[in-house]
């Protein structure tokens, strides 16, 4: 392999404006087998884990991009607060639902919330969170949504299969079994002596 390659790989996706699929990393490096690129992916991924810096190299969104680790995301919100998106809860549960069952309907989501969702659309819709898939073959043609490629960047996921299943967020919320043992209870009518000086050797 040529011994450039991590390195031309690197500073492609460190100059790109949104994460970077193999498939365009091909086309911009013809001269290039896929299979040589895979590698390099590999190596780079390799070497920012085992650097343990401020950050790490990682797919999402169907292609590759340089993120900052977890552990320090508190320091970073120091220096970039103006910049953070805050969510309503309606604007989460609304994100949600197209999430897990787009295809989807303004109706369709406005059924499931119980209210009118039009607004927090539009804004999902500016925010490039949320995109119109098309229109659905029904009587009214209405816009079909979907969630974006910005929705995976800006929530760390791979792609839509990353999204946890039912079971994991019901695990959240589930008392661990320790948590859960009852007191075992002593018979009344036992008593425990308990010494109150050891014996000295």
């Amino acid at each position: 392999m040529n011994s450039e390659l991590p390195s031309i790989i690197e500073s492609l996706i460190f100059t790109a404006e949104s994460a970077l699929p193999v498939d365009r990393l091909c086309e911009l490096l013809g001269e290039f087998e896929r299979d040589q690129i895979k590698l390099a992916l590999a190596e780079l991924v390799a070497h920012y884990q085992e650097r343990a810096g401020g950050f790490d190299l990682v797919e999402v969104a169907g292609g590759w991009q340089f993120r900052t680790r977890p552990v320090f995301h508190g320091y970073i919100t120091r220096h970039i607060k103006t910049r953070m998106s805050k969510f309503s809860q309606s604007a989460l549960e609304t994100l949600a639902i197209i999430a897990y069952r787009q295809p989807i309907t303004r109706a369709e989501v406005e059924h499931l919330r119980g209210v009118d969702c039009g607004g927090v659309l539009k804004t999902l819709l500016e925010k490039h969170l949320v995109r119109i898939l098309g229109k659905k073959d029904i009587p009214g043609r209405p816009l079909i949504y979907g969630t974006s490629k910005e929705f995976l960047e800006v929530f760390g996921l791979k792609d839509l299969k990353s999204l946890p299943t039912l079971k994991e967020i019901q695990a959240l919320d589930a008392v661990p079994q320790y948590e859960r043992q009852e007191e075992l209870q002593l018979e009344p009518d036992k008593v425990i002596q308990v010494e109150n000086q050891l014996p000295l050797e």
